[in-house]
């Protein structure tokens, strides 16, 4: 009684009359029982003409439950028919009780005896009467229970059904999918991917469409002949995207790549073509293979290469392959740098000013490129790298310090004016601070080499309000640790004790207690020497209170050589290059943070680094002999009354600005000593560009924001008009990243101008440093859905739009920009 009560009213809640038709006659006395507030209840017993002209003319306001015991009458013989017509009839029935209980109305409530297995189920009842609208029809009912019985976390879509369905596909289950068949829904199923994707086969399953999808989008990212529609690789796309599916993705795609035998095809296709095939790891496996040897055999220029991985930065397996794609970034850049390298020099001031403007690229890229290639752990890479380590050291680390090593065998001290000398340094960059109220801070990094310190000074302008500004210093001789740190204090003269270990002015500058002394003793308004660790364990009110004590600061941070100083951890030096940088921005932040504004960062000494085992030749034909030998290094030895050799430099301590009565010797080039126990492949102490060119780079930081982003133009093409399935668009970014000028993700599609969907979406980063504008003009296809057959001969509109930061939120990024559709029917016919 009380599902029958309740049926009734929710009809009332939407009409002013309900008939009620008793067919078995067996509900007499439920329907005498009822009693509805404000209802007023007649039995037709041949009277249906008073009763009409009751309910019509004498209360057209009041509700009324017209109960008949038999059947409905035929309808020309029903006086009511047309008050029926315009209002409601109950049925007592078990499917009618369903369909009142959801709210169907009486054209679709055949639904619930065609699916009565998904009706018996009350939560799903529930469920699809909070879905139900006035304009529901039975396809769209239909798509909404489908969802209902996947679990679709993507309400009333069919695409969502479909995407749970291929995921419980990916988990080897198929519970969802016999609920389907249980309801009477597969056939729908099927019939919706007939018409949507062109879906047919002899043998319907998800798993026979799952196969032809992946199959078909192949062969549509190819522009070849394919089974199912555009659409189908619109939706592959998607659900490629959504983060949800993203493992169910990647287990069928890998399946299915071996059961298409895609391995085979794949080795005959220009990888050109396969720039925007993204639905297997196959693809990016291919690419990678055919780029690692047209690198090697020179048959791809550096700026192709870097605009192919550009293209392929947002492709699903990129992130997986990323160190392999970087490693062949640099590789193709290293050669490029090396073919076109003239390492003639005119001078020793001559060969530090030409490292400093391209040279040090060679170093740069080599660095980048060992780095991603031991992170990779791929073999793919191990016949470029011999071919990368053989150009390195035979075609531009000896042959540029061969001919800087004419220079240095020539002069009589070591000075190369007006490049600025490391003894210099407190003089030139230090005292003007002395005795005003600004305050600096400098960073000394053991081992950070030039190269190092232009991608240190590059990263930090790419900051909010930071300015770097690089320059070369020169290092004392030899290049080693004490040394340099002494160099870089407030001195009139060093000298250099017997074990290695340095004086300035008579005070030892060895260690931070050691160095803060040197520093007061000059600065009068307060200085001080502190490791990085200590500086960075501060809170913030202890490092202010630090800062607020002291008008200069030397902060020692130590990772490039404390990692390739040992012989155990020589190979990880690359690592420990990446890792410096970080640190130091870290570093850098701190003391900003502490209300400094001014700082510099600098070295004590650079290094070499050759990453395969050396041979002989790189080694000094014959040792170091003499009267005293005081300190004995793989780059330097210093002492007393050397015998000459040819195969080293000798320098009195004089000619290098050093005080006292002894003599160092340097291998020429970059050959080194022998000595057990110690590494040889990083190196440092001797007279090599890598060695004494260090960086110099002045930071300051700002009141107000520096930062903007690349600009990116649409290339107005012959036509705008699109007649097939798909567009080519080209765009281009108008600058190059550097700097300030920093890159811009966008993501774009083509939509009506309600804003619907028409096409993929694609995700573009421009984030291309080239100089050369040809290489920064990217074109992209887009695949529009058969959704556009429904906007046809009408305007559509290419959208850019740009993610508002720290939400997720999207906004247009310039203008939409129009294109007329004019597809013919012919179009369907393309593929």
């Amino acid at each position: 009684m009380d599902k029958i009560s309740q049926a009734i009213t929710r009809l009332f809640d939407k009409y002013r009359i309900v008939f009620w038709y008793d067919e078995k006659k067996k509900l007499r006395s439920e329907y005498e029982s009822l009693w509805l507030a404000g209802i007023e209840k007649i039995e037709l017993i041949n009277n249906e003409y008073g009763v009409k002209h009751l309910i019509l003319r004498e209360k057209p306001a009041q509700k009324f439950l017209l109960y008949h015991a038999g059947t409905q009458p035929e309808e020309l013989e029903n006086w009511l028919l047309d008050v029926q017509l315009a209002n409601a009839v109950f049925s007592a029935d078990q499917e009618a009780l369903w369909a009142n209980e959801v709210g169907l109305s009486q054209n679709l409530s055949d639904l619930v005896s065609i699916h009565a297995d998904f009706f018996k189920d009350e939560k799903r009842r529930a469920a699809l009467k909070s879905r139900l609208t006035n304009e529901d029809n039975h396809d769209s009912l239909r798509v909404k229970m489908l969802s209902l019985c996947v679990n679709s976390d993507v309400e009333n879509r069919l695409e969502g059904a479909l995407e749970s369905l291929l995921a419980e596909l990916a988990e080897e289950r198929h519970e969802k999918f016999d609920l389907v068949q249980r309801c009477g829904l597969d056939s729908f199923l099927w019939e919706r991917l007939k018409k949507y994707f062109g879906y047919q086969s002899p043998t319907l399953s998800v798993k026979d469409f799952a196969i032809t999808l992946f199959k078909s989008c192949y062969a549509l990212s190819l522009e070849e002949t394919s089974a199912l529609h555009q659409d189908a690789l619109v939706f592959l796309k998607r659900w490629r995207d959504n983060v949800h599916y993203q493992e169910a993705f990647r287990k069928l795609s890998a399946e299915y790549a071996e059961i298409l035998g895609l391995e085979k095809d794949l080795q005959n296709r220009d990888i050109r073509k396969l720039i925007e095939l993204d639905l297997f790891r196959l693809v990016d496996q291919r690419i990678l293979s055919e780029l690692a040897g047209q690198i090697f055999e020179r048959t791809i220029t550096a700026g192709e290469c870097a605009n192919l991985i550009w293209r392929r930065r947002t492709a699903h397996w990129f992130n997986d392959f990323k160190d392999v794609y970087e490693a062949l970034y640099y590789a193709s850049q290293f050669i490029h740098e090396v073919h076109y390298a003239d390492l003639r020099m005119d001078s020793l001031t001559d060969g530090i000013r030409k490292y400093h403007n391209t040279w040090y690229r060679v170093d740069q890229n080599y660095r980048k490129f060992i780095f991603h290639t031991r992170a990779s752990r791929q073999p793919l890479l191990d016949k470029l790298t011999a071919r990368i380590e053989a150009l390195y050291s035979n075609n531009f680390l000896l042959p540029v310090n061969d001919n800087f090593q004419r220079f240095v065998d020539s002069i009589e001290a070591w000075s190369a004016a007006p490049i600025l000398s490391q003894s210099e340094f407190f003089e030139r960059h230090i005292r003007e601070y002395l005795g005003t109220k600004n305050k600096i801070a400098v960073i000394i990094s053991d081992a950070l080499r030039y190269e190092i310190g232009e991608e240190l000074a590059k990263t930090i302008q790419e900051e909010d309000r930071f300015t770097a500004e690089l320059e070369p210093m020169l290092t004392m001789l030899p290049s080693y640790t004490q040394l340099g740190m002494a160099a870089l204090l407030p001195h009139t003269k060093i000298a250099i004790l017997k074990d290695g270990s340095t004086q300035v002015d008579g005070q030892s500058a060895t260690g931070t207690e050691n160095r803060s002394k040197i520093l007061n003793a000059t600065c009068k308004d307060g200085a001080a020497a502190i490791k990085s660790a200590e500086l960075l364990s501060m809170g913030r009110d202890e490092s202010r209170e630090f800062a607020k004590a002291n008008q200069v600061i030397y902060v020692y941070h130590n990772q490039v050589d404390l990692t390739g100083d040992k012989l155990e951890s020589e190979d990880r030096v690359f690592d420990a290059a990446q890792d410096a940088i970080d640190e130091i921005i870290e570093i850098l932040k701190k003391l900003t943070n502490a209300n400094l504004s001014n700082v510099i960062i600098t070295a004590d000494h650079g290094f070499i680094y050759q990453n395969q085992a050396l041979d002989d030749s790189e080694f000094a034909v014959k040792d170091v002999e003499g009267e005293e030998i005081l300190v004995r290094n793989r780059r330097f030895v210093i002492g007393k009354g050397f015998k000459s050799n040819k195969s080293l430099k000798e320098f009195k301590a004089s000619q290098l600005g050093l005080a006292g009565d002894f003599d160092v010797m340097i291998p020429k080039s970059i050959n080194r000593l022998r000595q057990q126990g110690s590494g040889s492949r990083y190196v440092h102490g001797g007279a090599s560009l890598q060695e004494v060119v260090i960086p110099l780079i002045k930071v300051n930081k700002k009141r107000t924001t520096d930062i903007s982003f690349v600009d990116i133009d649409v290339l107005s093409s012959s036509s705008s008009v699109i007649t097939s399935g798909q567009i080519s668009v080209a765009f281009y970014q108008t600058k190059p990243v550097s700097g300030k000028i920093q890159p811009r993700q966008l993501k774009a599609g083509i939509y009506t101008k309600d804003g619907a969907l028409l096409s993929d979406v694609h995700s573009l980063n421009f984030d291309l440093t080239t100089e050369d504008a040809r290489e920064r003009e990217v074109r992209v296809r887009f695949v529009l859905s058969r959704k556009a057959d429904e906007v046809n001969h009408q305007t559509v509109y290419l959208r850019l739009e740009e993610q508002v930061s720290d939400t997720s939120h999207y906004k247009l990024y310039g203008d939409p920009i129009p294109y007329q559709l004019r597809r013919s029917f012919t179009t369907d016919f393309d593929l």
